[in-house]
């Protein structure tokens, strides 16, 4: 490509780039303490705040107890947010907010935030600048012309909604002049124990080029789980084996000890050290799902997608419950509660009490209280099935927490308005002895 080309592709690659305005916003409470003190220290004189920053600026509250403007004869108090530090034409939005004290709520508040400006945020130009509020009539030619509410003084220059006015008063005796007539003020819920509490809130205007949204770098999903799987799979730096049935695997005390407090305390705490385990109470393939696990921290769904679809003769046969027994013996709390997740949706009537005895076995709390609800409030076909007999026969102690839990359904029952038929009302009807997966609540 000649040097002609590359500029002309140069020129035609589009650009993009977003200018975002916004305010950056900061508070603060003036606490003004013996306010029947002030008064009487002369009109056009203040009461300062200490110097706040907000958004790269320093900024002051002035509170004139006998008002600012000599014309009001101290009929009103005087507000001043005055910007404190150098600066020049900073654009802000105000909120001047006297606090009511009786705890009703009831604040006097100017705020710039909540509505739109004609002319947008005020600009002050420079140090010494103070936004006001006044109220005033501007003669011109001995005509009234105008009445003005909002605007700022730098100087002795006015500005009123972008127009802007020669003051031709002092330029020192400005501000926001008729903050509260000070009669009422005294007589109000604002004044308490001889004081007043006035937020302010500034938020300077700033604006930046974002480019953050514009040009975003994704984070890949963690892989970890893989990579781990790989080291598993190819055996790689292993340092312990383990005989189950005749078959071996090769694995990592390192990993297990990670994931299992009972691998930790067998390699490190106890006396196993040798480079050959031999396991007695546990299939091949549940050892190589539960190590799938450890490794991953995932479940073999294929191989217990199989499993569940199998014609096994009962839950206890099923891969995912050998799994659960695995993560009890191996204190594999999050194994457990996926276990205990699958095996919770096939929970039927001839299945209930067969699954409530293996969740008791192996610690199965979650799926224990589900198999316990289930059973109560489908008891009449629960107690006409199979699997009760065995629950009679070789659990005697969940046949007592059965019938806690018949209970707690009668209160909810009797308490619902009957929305849900009684137990009891259940075993004198005969109930459904059809095996079908009855009323299951989540």
């Amino acid at each position: 490509m000649s040097e002609t080309d590359k500029a002309l592709a140069a020129v035609s690659s589009p650009t993009t780039s977003r200018s975002v305005t916004e305010t950056v916003n900061g508070s603060h409470r003036f606490v003004i303490q013996g306010y029947s003190l002030a008064k009487g220290m002369g009109i056009g004189k203040h009461i300062a705040s200490e110097n706040f920053t907000v958004g790269g600026y320093q900024w002051a509250i002035y509170f004139y107890p006998d008002g600012k403007n000599p014309e009001d004869n101290s009929t009103y108090v005087s507000v001043f947010i005055a910007l404190a530090s150098e600066g020049t034409d900073v654009r802000a939005l105000f909120e001047l907010t006297l606090l009511d004290q009786s705890g009703k709520g009831k604040h006097k508040v100017h705020s710039h935030f909540d509505r739109s400006l004609e002319s947008g945020p005020y600009t002050l130009k420079y140090r010494g600048s103070m936004w006001f509020r006044i109220v005033f009539a501007c003669r011109l030619d001995a005509l009234l012309l105008h009445r003005f509410e909002l605007g700022w003084i730098c100087g002795n220059e006015l500005q009123l909604y972008g127009a802007r006015w020669k003051y031709r008063g002092p330029s020192c005796g400005r501000g926001y002049k008729r903050f509260f007539r000070r009669q009422l003020l005294e007589t109000s819920d604002y004044l308490k124990d001889d004081c007043l509490k006035i937020n302010c809130t500034v938020g300077v205007v700033v604006s930046a080029i974002d480019c953050s949204r514009l040009h975003s770098i994704q984070v890949p999903d963690s892989d970890i789980g893989a990579q781990f799987g790989m080291l598993l799979e190819n055996m790689e730096g292993s340092d312990v084996i383990f005989n189950v049935a005749g078959e071996k695997f090769n694995a990592h005390k390192l990993v297990l000890a990670a994931r299992s407090p009972v691998f930790r305390s067998d390699f490190f705490d106890g006396s196993e050290g040798a480079q050959e385990i031999l396991i007695t109470d546990m299939e091949p393939k549940v050892f190589k799902a539960m190590l799938y696990f450890i490794y991953r921290d995932a479940l073999m769904e294929d191989e217990l997608v199989v499993s569940s679809s199998s014609s096994v003769s009962s839950v206890s046969d099923t891969l995912t419950a050998k799994l659960l027994s695995a993560a009890d013996k191996y204190d594999l709390g999050r194994l457990r509660r996926m276990c205990e997740s699958h095996i919770c949706k096939d929970i039927s009537v001839n299945s209930v009490s067969e699954t409530l005895a293996l969740a008791d076995r192996c610690h199965a709390t979650e799926l224990k209280t589900t198999c316990l609800r289930f059973a109560a409030e489908n008891l009449a076909a629960v107690m006409r099935s199979d699997g009760f007999e065995y629950l009679k026969e070789n659990c005697p102690a969940l046949q007592s927490e059965l019938l806690k839990t018949v209970a707690g359904c009668e209160e909810d029952c009797s308490s619902g308005g009957g929305k849900s038929r009684s137990v009891w009302a259940q075993l004198s009807d005969g109930g459904d002895t059809s095996g079908r997966r009855l009323r299951q609540r989540t």
